[in-house]
């Protein structure tokens, strides 16, 4: 509520005014009366006067002189001059001087009242510019301290999301708040430098994007802050008190054009993620929502998504074929495999099905196949997958299509030079061995099947296996098979048939009897004598 001076030296004008007006109505609580300027002053040093109602032609001094000294002591004193004489010189000097209106005597009250409103609604509005001018030199002068830490305070919750604690918190650290003032939240997620950075040369390039934040974005200091929020990820909070849709769409022009610089002089890919008009106490839940927008951005590079999009689907997605695609890694057709993976993903992206959970089941599916061929191949997946770039591209596999169709690429590639290598350096013995340790179960495993696979005559590779080993493949594929049987015998309680038919036998009379040849002693003596800690010899031993 204001306070009004009403400065006339006819009494009776005076006390008519003061009670033929509603002053409430116009936002007036009290009315001070002075009837010369040297009672008005005397009110000044007392009393806060908002708006002076003042004639300009008095006795011991005229309203011009009186605006004079109001102007240098009390100038935030709103003045509406009333005088009897239409005389253009004063009308022109209390201009000069400031004055809000001039009105001829007799006034009309309805023109009084419509003069006085206007004064009032001036004055409410540059308190309000003057409360925010405030709060912006303080956040200006204080901000790498004080602002930026209460920030960070709010949106980790240390000071708890209602108005009361907020506005505690505030006080306690001399920060200027005010619960009507709204804010706009701008996530930006660095999504990747497009070359290998050091670790200090990262950290140079998101001090520099952020500042690139700050002046593209928020353009002023005291309309808003840019935080870190972590690895690679800034909160962009913009002073937001309209809700008009050309506003946004200046923003988005902004970060449309943050964008673009930011891949042309920071050689990054950068994607913003535009929130809602809130409250300072709801900028948490509004942070967390932005962030699950950005987890799930697996497909886009260097776009703006709304928060107040279009949601994503919550049908289930189908994954590919990983059959089909295992059969061609098998035959050695790495580049199909590869073709068949992005031609996928672009799919799944053209339709808007892919996400952070699809990514990652795709993911794992295509981890078990690989798994499982490079096994047939009888390649350790830690000799394949324990390279520095592997165990570089692995973590961020699942981050987005960019990064996943990289490390399937490399893996592709390492794996047919991997299998090139090793079978250009093993020895026929050492493909021989491999063959029989992958496929020991299967029942017609024999030295003719495994001739063929090393494209040779039986005869001839076992002499050449002899020579090397000094034995005969036959001999060293019983060997491997009744070494598997021991084992599951003496810590597995495996049935004998189900032992027999592991090793490659269907028929357990001839298991038993090849056994007994090996070990002497059949497989149910060989358990239970394993039990009692005494295993028998082979024949051989």
């Amino acid at each position: 509520m204001m306070q009004m001076l009403i400065v006339d030296d006819e009494m009776l004008f005076v006390e008519g005014l003061k009670s033929d007006l509603h002053w409430e109505t116009f936002g007036v609580s009290i009315v001070h009366t002075a009837y010369n300027i040297r009672q008005a002053k005397e009110i000044y040093e007392a009393h806060p006067i908002d708006i002076m109602l003042c004639d300009i032609e008095m006795p011991q001094g005229s309203g011009l002189e009186l605006l004079t000294w109001v102007r240098e002591h009390y100038p935030k004193t709103e003045s509406i001059f009333l005088t009897c004489h239409a005389d253009f010189k004063f009308a022109q000097q209390a201009i000069q001087l400031g004055c809000f209106d001039y009105l001829l005597k007799p006034v009309a009250l309805a023109q009084l009242e419509e003069v006085i409103v206007k004064a009032g609604a001036k004055i409410n509005k540059e308190s309000e510019l003057q409360q925010y001018s405030r709060y912006g030199q303080f956040w200006v002068q204080h901000q790498p301290i004080l602002i930026e830490r209460f920030w960070l305070d709010i949106l980790h919750e240390t000071i708890p999301s209602d108005l009361e604690a907020i506005r505690e918190s505030a006080a306690d650290r001399n920060i200027p708040f005010s619960e009507e003032m709204r804010f706009l939240p701008v996530l930006i997620s660095v999504q990747r430098f497009y070359k290998e950075l050091s670790l200090r040369d990262e950290k140079i390039l998101e001090y520099a994007i952020q500042n690139s934040a700050e002046e593209m974005i928020v353009e002023q200091k005291e309309k808003g802050q840019v935080l870190q929020l972590g690895s690679q990820n800034l909160l962009a909070i913009v002073s937001w008190d309209q809700e008009a849709e050309p506003e946004m769409e200046q923003l988005k022009q902004k970060c449309e054009a943050f964008i673009s610089s930011c891949r042309q002089f920071f050689n990054c890919d950068i994607s913003c993620y535009i929130g809602n008009r809130a409250f300072v106490h709801e900028l948490p839940s509004m942070v967390h929502e932005l962030s699950h927008l950005v987890k799930n951005n697996v497909a886009y590079n260097n776009k703006i998504f709304m928060l107040s999009g279009k949601k994503q689907s919550s049908k289930p997605a189908s994954m590919p074929d990983m059959h089909v695609w295992s059969v061609m890694l098998k035959e050695g057709s790495m580049t199909k495999v590869l073709s068949e993976a992005e031609r996928y993903l672009e799919s799944m992206m053209h339709t808007g099905e892919l996400d952070a959970k699809v990514l990652h089941q795709f993911h794992h599916d295509f981890l078990q196949m690989l798994y499982h061929v490079i096994m047939l191949k009888g390649i350790q997946a830690r000799e394949l997958l324990s390279d520095a770039i592997s165990m570089e591209l692995a973590p961020r596999a699942t981050r987005s299509v960019t990064d996943t169709i990289a490390w399937i690429k490399h893996i592709m590639e390492r794996s047919l030079q991997y299998v090139n290598t090793v079978e250009q350096t093993q020895s026929v013995a050492e493909r021989v061995r491999n063959h029989i340790t992958l496929h020991l179960n299967e029942q017609d495993l024999s030295r003719e099947e495994i001739a063929n696979h090393v494209y040779l005559n039986p005869d001839y590779l076992d002499r050449i296996f002899k020579k090397e080993t000094g034995m005969s493949v036959t001999e060293y594929l019983v060997q491997e098979r009744m070494g598997i049987a021991k084992e599951l015998l003496s810590k597995s309680g495996m049935s004998i048939s189900s032992i027999a038919a592991h090793v490659g036998y269907s028929n357990l009379a001839h298991f038993s009897k090849r056994f007994k040849s090996m070990t002497g002693m059949n497989p149910n003596d060989y358990r239970q004598h394993g039990r009692n800690g005494t295993n028998g010899k082979s024949k051989t031993e």
